[in-house]
């Protein structure tokens, strides 16, 4: 069966006992598309259980104003458009990072209702995105924000973008270590991860109970273990159980 993802809005019932007519949405990482290796295999994996990938496309309307909140607010109106119904949300880097504070909005009763979002996927999380803990350092961060503007290889396109500094500033009022929310929540890490830190995601995931995280030997994409991601999610979600 060929894989099905919605970049925009498309009401799908989920079979089985895990997620009764559950909406799957993909929330991408950063400089990257609806187009992923990742959406490709999650979807295909979805579309032989009769079930639709929702990947919006994170970059619209333009990528060299994207901010968090903005992704935030294109992700919640997204699933105000979908059929009531739960919500699954699987986040990429730093799609993870806007999936984890949809989340605690929802916990304040803002955007999505808490009662319909039932669980996160989230992979390789960005928990430190919007802080000076990032590969740019300093002095690089005193460049974007000196100049307003950071160019950068946008995997995509393939070609040089820019984006202006305000989704760094937007970012830094995200704080992960904070969020309260207790909606359940499945990490995969790679133990190699060179973007995102190891150690500081095993820190966040063994303070919360509603957490649970896997630690695999592999690096931030995750490429050589997508059939591991599969299977975790499969159980998070209870979609190994015969239908």
């Amino acid at each position: 069966m060929s894989a099905r993802v919605s970049k925009h809005v498309v009401s799908t019932p989920a079979p089985g006992d895990g997620c009764p007519m559950a909406h799957f949405v993909y929330l991408h990482g950063f400089a990257s598309s609806p187009q992923s290796g990742k959406v490709s295999f999650l979807s295909e994996r979805l579309a032989a259980r009769g079930l639709t990938l929702h990947c919006p496309d994170l970059n619209e309307p333009d990528f060299s104003t994207l901010t968090v909140s903005r992704m935030i607010g294109q992700v919640e109106m997204v699933v105000a458009e979908l059929s009531p119904a739960p919500v699954v949300l699987f986040g990429s880097s730093l799609g993870a990072f806007v999936a984890l504070h949809l989340a605690e909005r929802a916990s304040r009763g803002e955007g999505v209702p808490r009662e319909q979002l039932k669980q996160l996927i989230l992979l390789a999380p960005a928990l430190e995105f919007g802080t000076s803990r990032t590969k740019l350092g300093a002095y690089g961060l005193a460049r974007w924000r000196e100049t307003g503007w950071l160019e950068m290889t946008h995997y995509a396109y393939g070609e040089v973008r820019r984006v202006h500094y305000e989704l760094f500033a937007d970012a830094s009022q995200y704080d992960s270590f904070s969020v309260t929310n207790t909606v359940p929540t499945l990490i995969v890490q790679g133990a190699g991860d060179d973007v995102v830190d190891p150690e500081m995601v095993a820190q966040f995931a063994s303070s919360r109970p509603h957490v649970r995280l896997v630690m695999l030997n592999d690096g931030h994409q995750l490429g050589a273990s997508l059939d591991r991601v599969w299977s975790e999610s499969e159980v998070w979600l209870g979609l190994d159980s015969p239908v």
